[in-house]
């Protein structure tokens, strides 16, 4: 079954050095305590940033987010966000990468005195950890598509902000179970409301009468991809609304599709069993794709 995370493996990342809290270890000897928040509780945020010919795609605003986080849950990372990027780059350099890399930085809350989620009881700095492989997207996928379903696990704020990108990814988790059972690629989620949200690792566009759609953005992950093709809609004279819409309008789109740091844009060819358009890359998604890579390439030479 296809997912929006299938990659080339690569066995370069056998031998890849991790950086943790300023040190690097051969990737089957890198650990971290039993009693580290990450581990405890989930207490942390994290990012996904892809390395493309030399450059850290939208690195300043996977930073933002990152510290938005942190400041969210009142954890102070206790670096600047010039002290990360040079860590990332000195990880990077360590490896000898240059492209093709998506690096998973991560930040936890640190060491606990005991197995307790109160803040109180962290002993010292948060825990960095920065795991640089080497990963090229899947073409099939972004080609050929994939498949979702609804599940019933609701993207709400009942239990955390939807918005941050904490490391307690339970509510998505069940999510990609439930798509699972279903012989799906990803689930498709409701917020508390009825409205559609995301999906469970990316997310959510339709197209209708040439009209792209996503949501409000109140339930879902201030996602970095998300942001980039609705400025890339502004900028292209592309109708882009973030709305509330329902399954109905989801079930008739004439193209639907995904977005993920990753990946980038993925087409969607059936919801629910009901398939979208003729169940191919649709015409305005294929030029979206065609106007985000454009986007990544001319990143990479202005750096």
């Amino acid at each position: 079954m296809p997912s929006t995370h299938d990659y080339i493996i690569d066995k370069r990342n056998e031998n890849i050095q991790i950086y943790i809290n300023g040190e690097f270890f051969h990737r089957l000897k890198a650990k971290i305590s039993v009693l580290d928040s990450g581990y405890l509780l989930g207490d942390g945020v994290w990012e996904g940033i892809r390395l493309h010919k030399g450059t850290l795609i939208h690195l300043n605003k996977h930073l933002d987010r990152l510290y938005d986080g942190a400041k969210s849950i009142a954890m102070n990372i206790h670096k600047s966000k010039e002290e990360i990027k040079l860590a990332i780059i000195e990880t990077l350099k360590i490896n000898g990468m240059v492209s093709d890399v998506h690096i998973r930085l991560i930040v936890s809350r640190g060491i606990k005195s005991t197995p307790y989620q109160h803040p109180k009881v962290t002993i010292g700095k948060p825990t960095i950890v920065i795991i640089p492989e080497y990963k090229i997207a899947s073409k099939e996928v972004k080609n050929k598509g994939i498949t979702i379903a609804t599940v019933a696990t609701i993207r709400d704020n009942r239990t955390q902000d939807p918005r941050i990108n904490s490391l307690s990814k339970h509510n998505c988790i069940s999510a990609c179970i439930e798509a699972e059972k279903m012989g799906v690629d990803e689930g498709l989620m409701l917020d508390s409301n009825g409205n559609v949200s995301t999906c469970n690792s990316t997310n959510f566009f339709i197209i209708r009468n040439n009209e792209v759609w996503t949501s409000k953005g109140e339930f879902c992950l201030n996602g970095v991809t998300r942001g980039s093709v609705i400025d890339l809609c502004q900028k292209n004279k592309i109708i882009i609304y973030e709305k509330n819409f329902g399954l109905k309008d989801v079930h008739s789109a004439d193209e639907v599709f995904v977005t993920g740091t990753f990946a980038g844009i993925i087409p969607v060819t059936s919801v629910d069993g009901i398939k979208i358009g003729n169940g191919r890359l649709g015409k305005l998604t294929k030029h979206l794709q065609i106007l985000y890579d454009s986007d990544i390439e001319g990143k990479t030479k202005k750096q």
